[in-house]
Formats: C-alpha cells, sequence, structure tokens
C-alpha cells in the first residue's frame, strides 16, 4: 500500500506563489513517474505536470509552462510542484498520484492518489 499526503496549498493573490508537497509513504515505494493534477469545481481533472522518479525527466500541460516547477527528493519520497505567476484559473484542487505506466498525462494510468490540497488564486 502507498500513502501519498498534499500539503501546501492555500489563498494566494494573483501573481503569487505556492509549493506543493506530496510525501509518499510504504511498505515499498516505488514509481516510474509522479504526477500532479487539478481539479476545478464542475470541470474534468486535468494533468499539470509529471516527473520520472529516476532521470528527472518532466512534462507540463502548455498553460503552466515556465510558470510551474515539478521536482522530486528521491531520498524523502516527497516530490513538490513550485507555482509562480499564479492566475485565478488556476484555483482548484490539486492532487498528487504515483504512475508505473510511461503516458503520465492520462489519470486513469495513476494507481495511487492523494488526498488533495485546494489551491485559491483571487484576482
Amino acid at each position: 500500500q502507498v500513502q501519498l499526503v498534499e500539503s501546501g496549498g492555500g489563498l494566494v493573490q494573483a501573481g503569487g506563489s505556492l509549493r506543493l508537497s506530496c510525501a509518499a509513504s510504504g511498505r515499498t515505494f516505488s514509481a516510474y513517474a509522479m504526477g500532479w493534477f487539478r481539479q476545478a469545481p464542475e470541470k474534468e481533472r486535468e494533468f499539470v505536470a509529471a516527473i520520472r522518479w529516476s532521470g528527472a525527466n518532466t512534462v507540463y500541460r502548455d498553460s503552466v509552462k515556465g510558470r510551474f516547477t515539478i521536482s522530486r527528493d528521491t531520498a524523502k519520497n516527497t516530490v513538490y510542484l513550485r507555482m509562480n505567476s499564479l492566475k485565478p484559473e488556476d484555483t482548484a484542487v490539486y492532487y498528487c498520484a504515483r504512475t508505473m505506466g510511461s503516458v503520465v498525462n492520462r489519470p486513469g494510468n495513476y494507481d495511487y492518489w492523494g488526498q488533495g490540497t485546494q489551491v485559491t488564486v483571487s484576482s
């Protein structure tokens, strides 16, 4: 069993920054990649960013490129999402998740999810 716990969400003004953390635990944690997704009210869950656990290759959705940075600390089993220049449209519940597959932008390819952390960006 793998547990994922997000933290770091909150209320921020447009143009501000937040750093989300996702701490992974379990008997033996392993992953092909870790991803961040978000879901706004009445919208589908959407891919934000992903990082390969080994090699640190990263992938981003177009709307966050240049503003968000995903990183990981393998010693701490923790993934981070640094979010700069936040916009009201970034408002959502942010989830981290684990995948053992190579297609990292589809929620269905992830088998473990955190409980989510709310990010609210005011205009």
